[in-house]
């Protein structure tokens, strides 16, 4: 077995490099977690309730990264062998497996900080409409509370846009959400009808299993007034066609700015 020498120890280069792709990028995105976290801006990202996970994690991963920093530099690559090369391993293998390592340690640096400095330069924002849009199927999506929906024990002055586009989706006696008042907040999507839909985004955990609930809104006029993505306010009526179909029919709408919470949960 021969020992290894100084030439097989990683660089000051490559220590950089590994001491960046671990501490140095988990200090940072911690930063940023916290700092979304006391702006009330990481529910842009993830549902409330996870927030005080994501926030304490980042305290941990700050304090471990302090701590990483008073180990000599370089030291981290030294648990990645066992400091003996077997006999007969030839020089030139030795060279590739350097070299596969670095140009491993370099993709992976670049890639990192691509996603590093684009949390730091771009803004928080929220899923847009036109993504809304895209992830429409044809199928609706059911969300939480669907069976309360079916059953019909649920307090409909409770429902969200989501609860109610299940609701508008699987009712089998449309008839018994005729005549309810609602007041719903959302962004404006098309409607294959001419009307419009109102839409919200809802999440489970984060932005990542995100997926548009929508109510359709008739109304005169309402294609021509409000663009696709404009957040409104509709306060009005549901109303159960003649085919079974339910529509919201609004008293009122009121153009509004972006919710600080722009999801539903």
């Amino acid at each position: 077995m021969a020992e290894h020498t100084d030439t097989d120890r990683p660089s000051t280069a490559h220590a950089l490099a590994t001491r960046w792709l671990g501490a140095g990028l988990a200090s940072v995105m911690s930063v940023i977690t916290l700092g979304l976290a006391v702006t009330g801006r990481l529910t842009l990202y993830i549902s409330p309730e996870t927030v005080w996970f994501a926030s304490a994690a980042a305290v941990v991963t700050l304090v471990l990264a302090v701590w990483s920093c008073t180990l000599p530099l370089g030291a981290e690559g030294d648990h990645d062998h066992d400091h003996t090369t077997p006999a007969g391993t030839s020089d030139a293998r030795a060279s590739r497996r350097r070299t596969m390592q670095t140009v491993a340690v370099v993709s992976g640096g670049a890639i990192a900080s691509a996603v590093v400095v684009a949390a730091l330069v771009l803004p928080p924002a929220s899923l847009s409409a036109a993504l809304a849009v895209s992830r429409a199927g044809e199928t609706p999506t059911l969300f939480a509370g669907a069976d309360d929906v079916t059953l019909g024990i649920a307090d409909t002055t409770t429902f969200g846009v989501g609860e109610w586009s299940t609701a508008f989706a699987t009712s089998t006696r449309p008839e018994n959400y005729d005549g309810s008042p609602v007041t719903l907040v959302g962004f404006v999507t098309p409607n294959s009808e001419g009307d419009v839909n109102l839409t919200r985004m809802v999440i489970s955990h984060c932005v990542i299993d995100a997926q548009p609930a929508s109510v359709p809104v008739s109304g005169p006029g309402l294609t021509e007034t409000y663009e696709t993505g404009q957040w409104i306010e509709v306060s009005g009526t549901v109303r159960a066609d003649a085919d079974g179909t339910l529509r919201i029919e609004p008293s009122e709408v009121t153009k509004i700015d972006e919710p600080k919470d722009p999801y539903e949960y």
